[in-house]
């Protein structure tokens, strides 16, 4: 900026029309930046890499990394950008920390989710949780008889159509591991399952906002379709949050609402097996009613706690980044192609049955 400012200084424009141009650079820069970080950065930080610069390959790659998370600090970056940014990553040149990203993105995920729940009142959770209980319960029930049916149709065994038609149903990569000890799922299938549902995370976090604009959904439908349909709270947020802010507090609501239902579905299993098999309520959903609980109770706070939310929300992009970090070449090797067929088929159909329901049926 300091060297266009210096060019229309040597072009002697007047004054107003400097400022005139300035504004519109700046205009533009705003509206293009998430385009230009995702498209120009692999090829710079592989020239970086290649150049060395006075530091090996591997530390070339760290400092790197810790420069796309600051990156996705700035409020142009969205949660697709991130997603998209930390994939390419991933898939072009490694992440240096693939044993600890996977840890980071689950605590920045659920504090992110904490600081939600001061931007928004008690009632708001309340009510958004009641008017969407039919359809999570029905939901529930007819995801898994589905599941069941779709796995023996292609094929899939029998733990590994149970965990993605349990992650599918509920909470993703949570249910999926609080399941496969009830079942006794062996490690491969664990593997699988959390492969095949990671993927179909990623891709719900770009189409379900495209699908939402096309058809012309609002953020009240957009949002409750959003925490019915998409496996992970990762996902949900990220593409409520692309939608627009009500959006994201009925898709958080109404996914935290729908991830309670891990305790007694785990419960319910383990006592038709004869197990002991048990799953407590996860923390951070706790956090996130207490925290709409005390902006409730000190409404004289209100604009700090806004301040949070939002907060909340960048961080929500920073999650982002990690989580599509995640999806290494190695991932996708787990992955073999009846199990995507099945967590795909499973996923669309329920995805296509909520909106269906939503439309044509109604909210309440």
């Amino acid at each position: 900026m300091p060297a266009i400012c210096d060019l229309l200084e040597n072009l002697q424009l007047p004054q107003r029309y400097r400022h005139a141009f300035l504004i519109r650079a700046t205009d533009a820069l705003d509206e293009n930046f998430e385009f230009l970080f995702i498209v120009t950065w692999p090829y710079i930080s592989q020239y970086i890499i290649s150049s060395g610069g006075g530091m090996n390959g591997a530390n070339a790659r760290k400092v790197l990394f810790i420069a796309c998370l600051a990156v996705c600090a700035i409020p142009q970056v969205s949660t697709a950008g991130a997603l998209v940014a930390g994939i390419l990553f991933s898939l072009l040149l490694g992440n240096p920390w693939a044993g600890r990203s996977g840890t980071w993105s689950k605590v920045v995920l659920q504090v992110s989710v904490v600081g939600l729940g001061f931007g928004l009142s008690l009632g708001e959770i309340v009510s958004a949780a009641k008017g969407s209980l039919l359809y999570t319960t029905t939901g529930i029930c007819f995801t898994l008889l589905l599941g069941y049916f779709l796995g023996r149709m292609y094929g899939v065994g029998g733990n590994t159509a149970a965990l993605i038609s349990f992650g599918t149903a509920i909470c993703g990569g949570s249910a999926i591991a609080a399941m496969a000890p009830v079942i006794k799922a062996k490690d491969h299938e664990i593997a699988v399952a959390m492969a095949t549902v990671f993927m179909l995370n990623s891709v719900a976090l770009l189409l379900f906002p495209f699908f939402g604009h096309l058809v012309h959904l609002n953020q009240e439908l957009f949002g409750t379709w959003a925490g019915l349909a998409i496996h992970d709270t990762s996902s949900v947020v990220g593409a409520a949050a692309s939608y627009g802010s009500q959006a994201l507090a009925i898709g958080t609501t109404v996914k935290l609402s729908r991830a309670i239902w891990i305790t007694p579905v785990v419960v319910a299993v383990s006592s038709i097996k004869g197990g002991t098999g048990n799953a407590a309520v996860p923390l951070f959903i706790i956090g996130f009613v207490l925290a709409a609980t005390t902006r409730s109770l000190l409404p004289q706070y209100i604009d700090q706690f806004e301040k949070v939310a939002v907060m909340s929300r960048q961080a929500l992009v920073v999650a982002l980044f990690l989580v599509g970090a995640g999806l290494s070449r190695e991932v996708l090797k787990q992955v073999g192609t009846r199990p995507l067929l099945h967590g795909a088929t499973l996923w669309l159909l329920v995805s296509g049955a909520t909106l269906s329901a939503l439309m044509f049926v109604g909210l309440r």
